[in-house]
């Protein structure tokens, strides 16, 4: 994301929090796969952040943002591609997006991860800026021989005179019985004119795109899934990042109909000046049912803290109640944030598989100094009615180590977690270090800093949890189920 969003407000319950730690968890081997090969001097370097990922058997792609700018987007787009299930990696950046590599774009931002398994090709589409970071074209990068090389970036979207792109995201249709087998779909919004909803497909594997009709809404965030049917389903937050809706399509992404309210979203400004927000993380299991994951505070007292919530629907428009991740307990200090949910399409029903990578902090209670930032993980082999214990990745992280924007210091606005070909979880986050030389703070430090891509050395396998969440809810925002959230644009 390249904009500022909106500062959120939280009603706060007349209730005291008690203080407690975040339980030990066990820490796991990591793997470095993608570092910043770029060296223009108007960026930070060595800085890659904000990764996504999607696997198709045993062949996996990460790519992030690399070389970020503190004004708004990246050098380039750096990936990482394994074939052996995600043991081992090749990187690379694509290539034609910047002018730091040939391209039209003056920056790069957003990437995101697809697989059109009909036409056999990977797609990574990203958000082209200007020199005025503009968002000026949703693109998409091309590959057809199992991500080992990619093509120069095909348009998905252009913008128009007053247009601003952003926060693009792509997913295609992989289910051979689907009456739309081998679409794919872009959702990204135009900040230029009130956050509106715009959404293309593809029939060709992302050669060419049709934008969709879609309703004249406000939305940020949006994550399009596909159920095995065909449906199309879009959680994402309306602009003010207030409530978390979603809209459907029933026929291919021709048209999708209006943006309905799930739930109010109430959340915690993230201390230490760490960019963040509670952006919607959404997958899908083999029988449909959506994943939906995002920051909270409606279970603390006082909006002490976030927590990771999350709500479920079988048919995209019938939703769970929200339910809280027992990574600690209600009355601890831990701070969690920027999540990425990642379902096992293989599994379904109670058996269904679901991970989650996140951020944290032990102790919310902290400044830009003092803050430690590390990387957790849990599962379930339930579809979530039980979780695992907390797996404590890496940490802890010095702020004054992760590259500087405008919204506060950068490890992405998403983190990613996807399932392999062997049924086991792989987060992709990112680690950063003290810079190796010019002080301790990247910001100044470049082109010194040390923050790369990295997953875990060994995938995780889901297992039956212990640990479940009954908590009350003792915050409540003002935004209720129904359509007003997502009102129309003026």
């Amino acid at each position: 994301m390249h904009v500022k969003r909106a500062v959120l407000a939280a009603a706060l319950a007349a209730t005291a929090a008690l203080v407690l730690s975040v339980a030990a968890g066990a820490t796991i081997p990591v793997l470095k796969i993608a570092t910043d090969p770029f060296v223009n001097s108007t960026s930070q370097h060595k800085t890659v952040v904000e990764p996504d990922s999607f696997f198709f058997g045993s062949t996996g792609v990460a790519a992030a943002q690399s070389g970020r700018f503190t004004d708004g987007g990246a050098s380039g787009i750096v990936f990482a591609r394994s074939i052996d299930n995600g043991a081992s990696y090749t990187s690379g950046t694509l290539p034609g997006i910047t002018v730091f590599q040939g391209g039209p774009f003056a920056r790069v931002s957003d990437p995101s991860v697809a697989h059109d398994r009909a036409h056999g090709v990977w797609m990574v589409s990203s958000l082209g800026l200007n020199a005025s970071i503009t968002g000026t074209a949703v693109i998409v990068n091309r590959s057809t021989n199992g991500g080992a090389t990619w093509g120069n970036p095909v348009t998905v979207r252009s913008a128009a005179a007053g247009q601003d792109f952003d926060k693009n995201w792509t997913v295609c249709d992989n289910t051979t019985s689907s009456p739309f087998f081998g679409r794919c779909y872009t959702v990204w919004d135009d900040f230029g004119n009130g956050n509106k909803l715009m959404i293309a497909f593809s029939t060709d594997g992302g050669l060419n795109w049709t934008l969709s009709a879609t309703p004249n809404v406000g939305v940020i965030g949006g994550q399009p899934v596909v159920q095995p049917n065909g449906n199309v389903v879009v959680p994402l937050d309306n602009s003010s990042e207030t409530a978390l809706g979603f809209t459907i399509s029933t026929n291919g992404g021709v048209s999708f109909g209006n943006a309905f309210t799930i739930t109010s979203i109430t959340a915690k400004t993230d201390p230490g000046g760490i960019r963040s927000g509670p952006l919607p993380s959404a997958e899908v299991a083999g029988d449909g049912r959506i994943f939906v994951v995002w920051e909270d505070c409606r279970f603390r007292a006082n909006c002490s803290t976030n927590d990771l919530v999350f709500v479920t629907s079988l048919n995209g428009t019938t939703w769970s109640a929200v339910q809280r991740i027992p990574i600690d307990p209600t009355s601890s200090v831990v701070d969690h944030f920027l999540p990425g949910v990642g379902v096992d399409r293989n599994t379904s029903g109670s058996t269904t598989k679901v991970a989650v990578t996140f951020y944290f902090y032990p102790n919310v209670n902290c400044t830009f100094s003092t803050c430690q930032l590390h990387v957790g993980f849990i599962s379930s082999s339930d579809a979530g009615a039980t979780f695992g214990p907390l797996i404590d990745v890496a940490g802890p992280m010095a702020l004054s180590s992760l590259p500087n924007t405008t919204q506060g210091r950068m490890v992405g606005d998403y983190i990613s977690t996807s399932f392999n070909g062997s049924f086991q979880a792989r987060g992709y986050f990112i680690i950063a270090n003290p810079p190796t030389g010019g002080g301790t703070d990247c910001a100044t430090a470049t082109p010194n800093c040390d923050v790369s891509l990295n997953t875990f050395v060994s995938g995780q396998s889901s297992s039956a949890g212990t640990v479940t969440a009954n908590d009350p809810v003792v915050l409540t925002g003002k935004a209720q189920p129904g359509h007003s959230a997502f009102s129309h644009r003026h």
